[in-house]
């Protein structure tokens, strides 16, 4: 309700708006200088319309870094713990460059020139994870009507230029092995791998699954009769401690899942599950069962660095230029599924890919992959004949 009263010869009214929270206090929009007090009483109204109508803000002196702060605790009420820490770290690029500043004073211009400048330095994905994170936050003040416009409106993602040196290492450093390298490596594995490293590249390579899903299988996900894994749940541990994780719902509502098993992957899993009664009963003092199989001595999961660790010294013993982590070989099992004639929506159901273009995406790099592996097969079948 407006309040309406005299100021010298003149009338003025005086509305009231939500509190500022920053400070807490009321803010109110004042103007004076009407003749009467029904034309301060009608201008009042149509205000007071206007901003029931959500075409009239009085914008916030709330600074950047106060309310991304207050954004970034109410997202965690609304999402997984690793999603929060990813965002947190993104968001700390946009407050080093504007946390002092009223968030209403960041402009178009300044959001577009300071994403312009973070990438020079970092990656494609990472930037995209920087502007999702800023567009996000000036959306949520924009929902409770601290400011009226998003600077994030307009933006124009800018192009990655690659030096000559970078297009020719992502040559080589394809992201995948072919099925002759990965039998060459999985035999080598087998050789020289230490405790539960080709049970953990044969899973990854036979069945897509994230590293984190894998870490996080408990033998109660396994069903020996039918050859099945559940996909239910992912390991978050960022600091890598023995015993600082966290089981977390997956990635996606589409990446719970259950996936077929082969023989081979049977046999080793009923291996394991025998190897680890044994080692259940000689650690019993200081063994956590929590049912994991891909428990280390003491019964918590292993931890992915250590994963990484094992792999990299698996792949000095091959002869590649490739540079494979444990998410390529979820690549590999890709490639495997294309070239056995799997179609997209089978490969997107059983990789738990929510966004079927992300299975497009990888679907089309990879047959043109297999299609160029094609022509050279042909090139030398037909070699010397004209």
């Amino acid at each position: 309700m407006a309040f309406i009263h005299k100021r010298g010869n003149k009338w003025a009214y005086i509305v009231n708006i939500a509190n500022d929270p920053a400070t807490g206090k009321r803010r109110q929009i004042t103007k004076s200088g009407f003749k009467t007090k029904k034309e301060a009483q009608l201008a009042a109204n149509k205000l007071e319309e206007s901003i029931q109508n959500g075409q009239v803000i009085k914008e916030s002196n709330i600074t950047f870094e106060t309310f991304a702060n207050e954004w970034l605790s109410y997202y965690a009420t609304q999402t997984k713990v690793s999603s929060v820490r990813a965002r947190k770290i993104a968001m700390k690029h946009l407050i080093s460059a504007w946390g002092h500043l009223p968030i209403r004073k960041v402009t178009k211009h300044m959001y577009q020139a300071r994403i312009n400048e973070l990438n020079k330095k970092y990656s494609r994905n990472y930037i995209d994870s920087i502007h999702t994170t800023g567009n996000m936050i000036f959306k949520h003040a924009i929902r409770l009507d601290l400011i009226q416009h998003n600077p994030t409106d307009s933006f124009v993602m800018p192009k990655k230029h690659l030096t000559v040196k970078e297009i020719e290492d992502e040559t080589l450093q394809e992201k995948f092995l072919e099925l002759d390298e990965l039998k060459t490596f999985l035999s080598l594995t087998r050789k020289h791998g230490l405790d539960l490293d080709l049970l953990t590249f044969a899973t990854l390579a036979y069945t897509g699954v994230r590293l984190g899903e894998l870490l996080a299988l408990k033998w109660s996900d396994l069903d020996f009769k039918k050859k099945t894994l559940r996909i239910t749940k992912t390991y978050y541990n960022p600091n890598n401690k023995q015993n600082g994780y966290e089981i977390l719902t997956p990635k996606t509502q589409k990446s719970i899942r259950t996936i077929m098993i082969d023989d081979m992957l049977i046999s080793l899993f009923k291996d394991l599950k025998h190897e680890q009664k044994k080692l259940i009963m000689k650690q019993r003092p200081i063994y956590k069962n929590h049912d994991f199989i891909f428990a280390e001595n003491h019964g918590h999961p292993r931890v992915m660095k250590k994963v990484m660790l094992r792999l990299q010294r698996l792949l000095k013993y091959m002869d590649t230029d490739k540079h494979i982590t444990p998410h390529s070989f979820r690549h590999t099992h890709t490639s495997l599924l294309i070239e056995a004639g799997a179609g997209v929506k089978e490969i997107q159901e059983r990789l738990g890919h929510a966004d079927i273009n992300t299975t497009m995406n990888i679907y089309a790099h990879m047959t043109k992959n297999i299609e160029e592996k094609t022509s050279r097969k042909f090139s030398e079948l037909t070699k010397g004949l004209l």
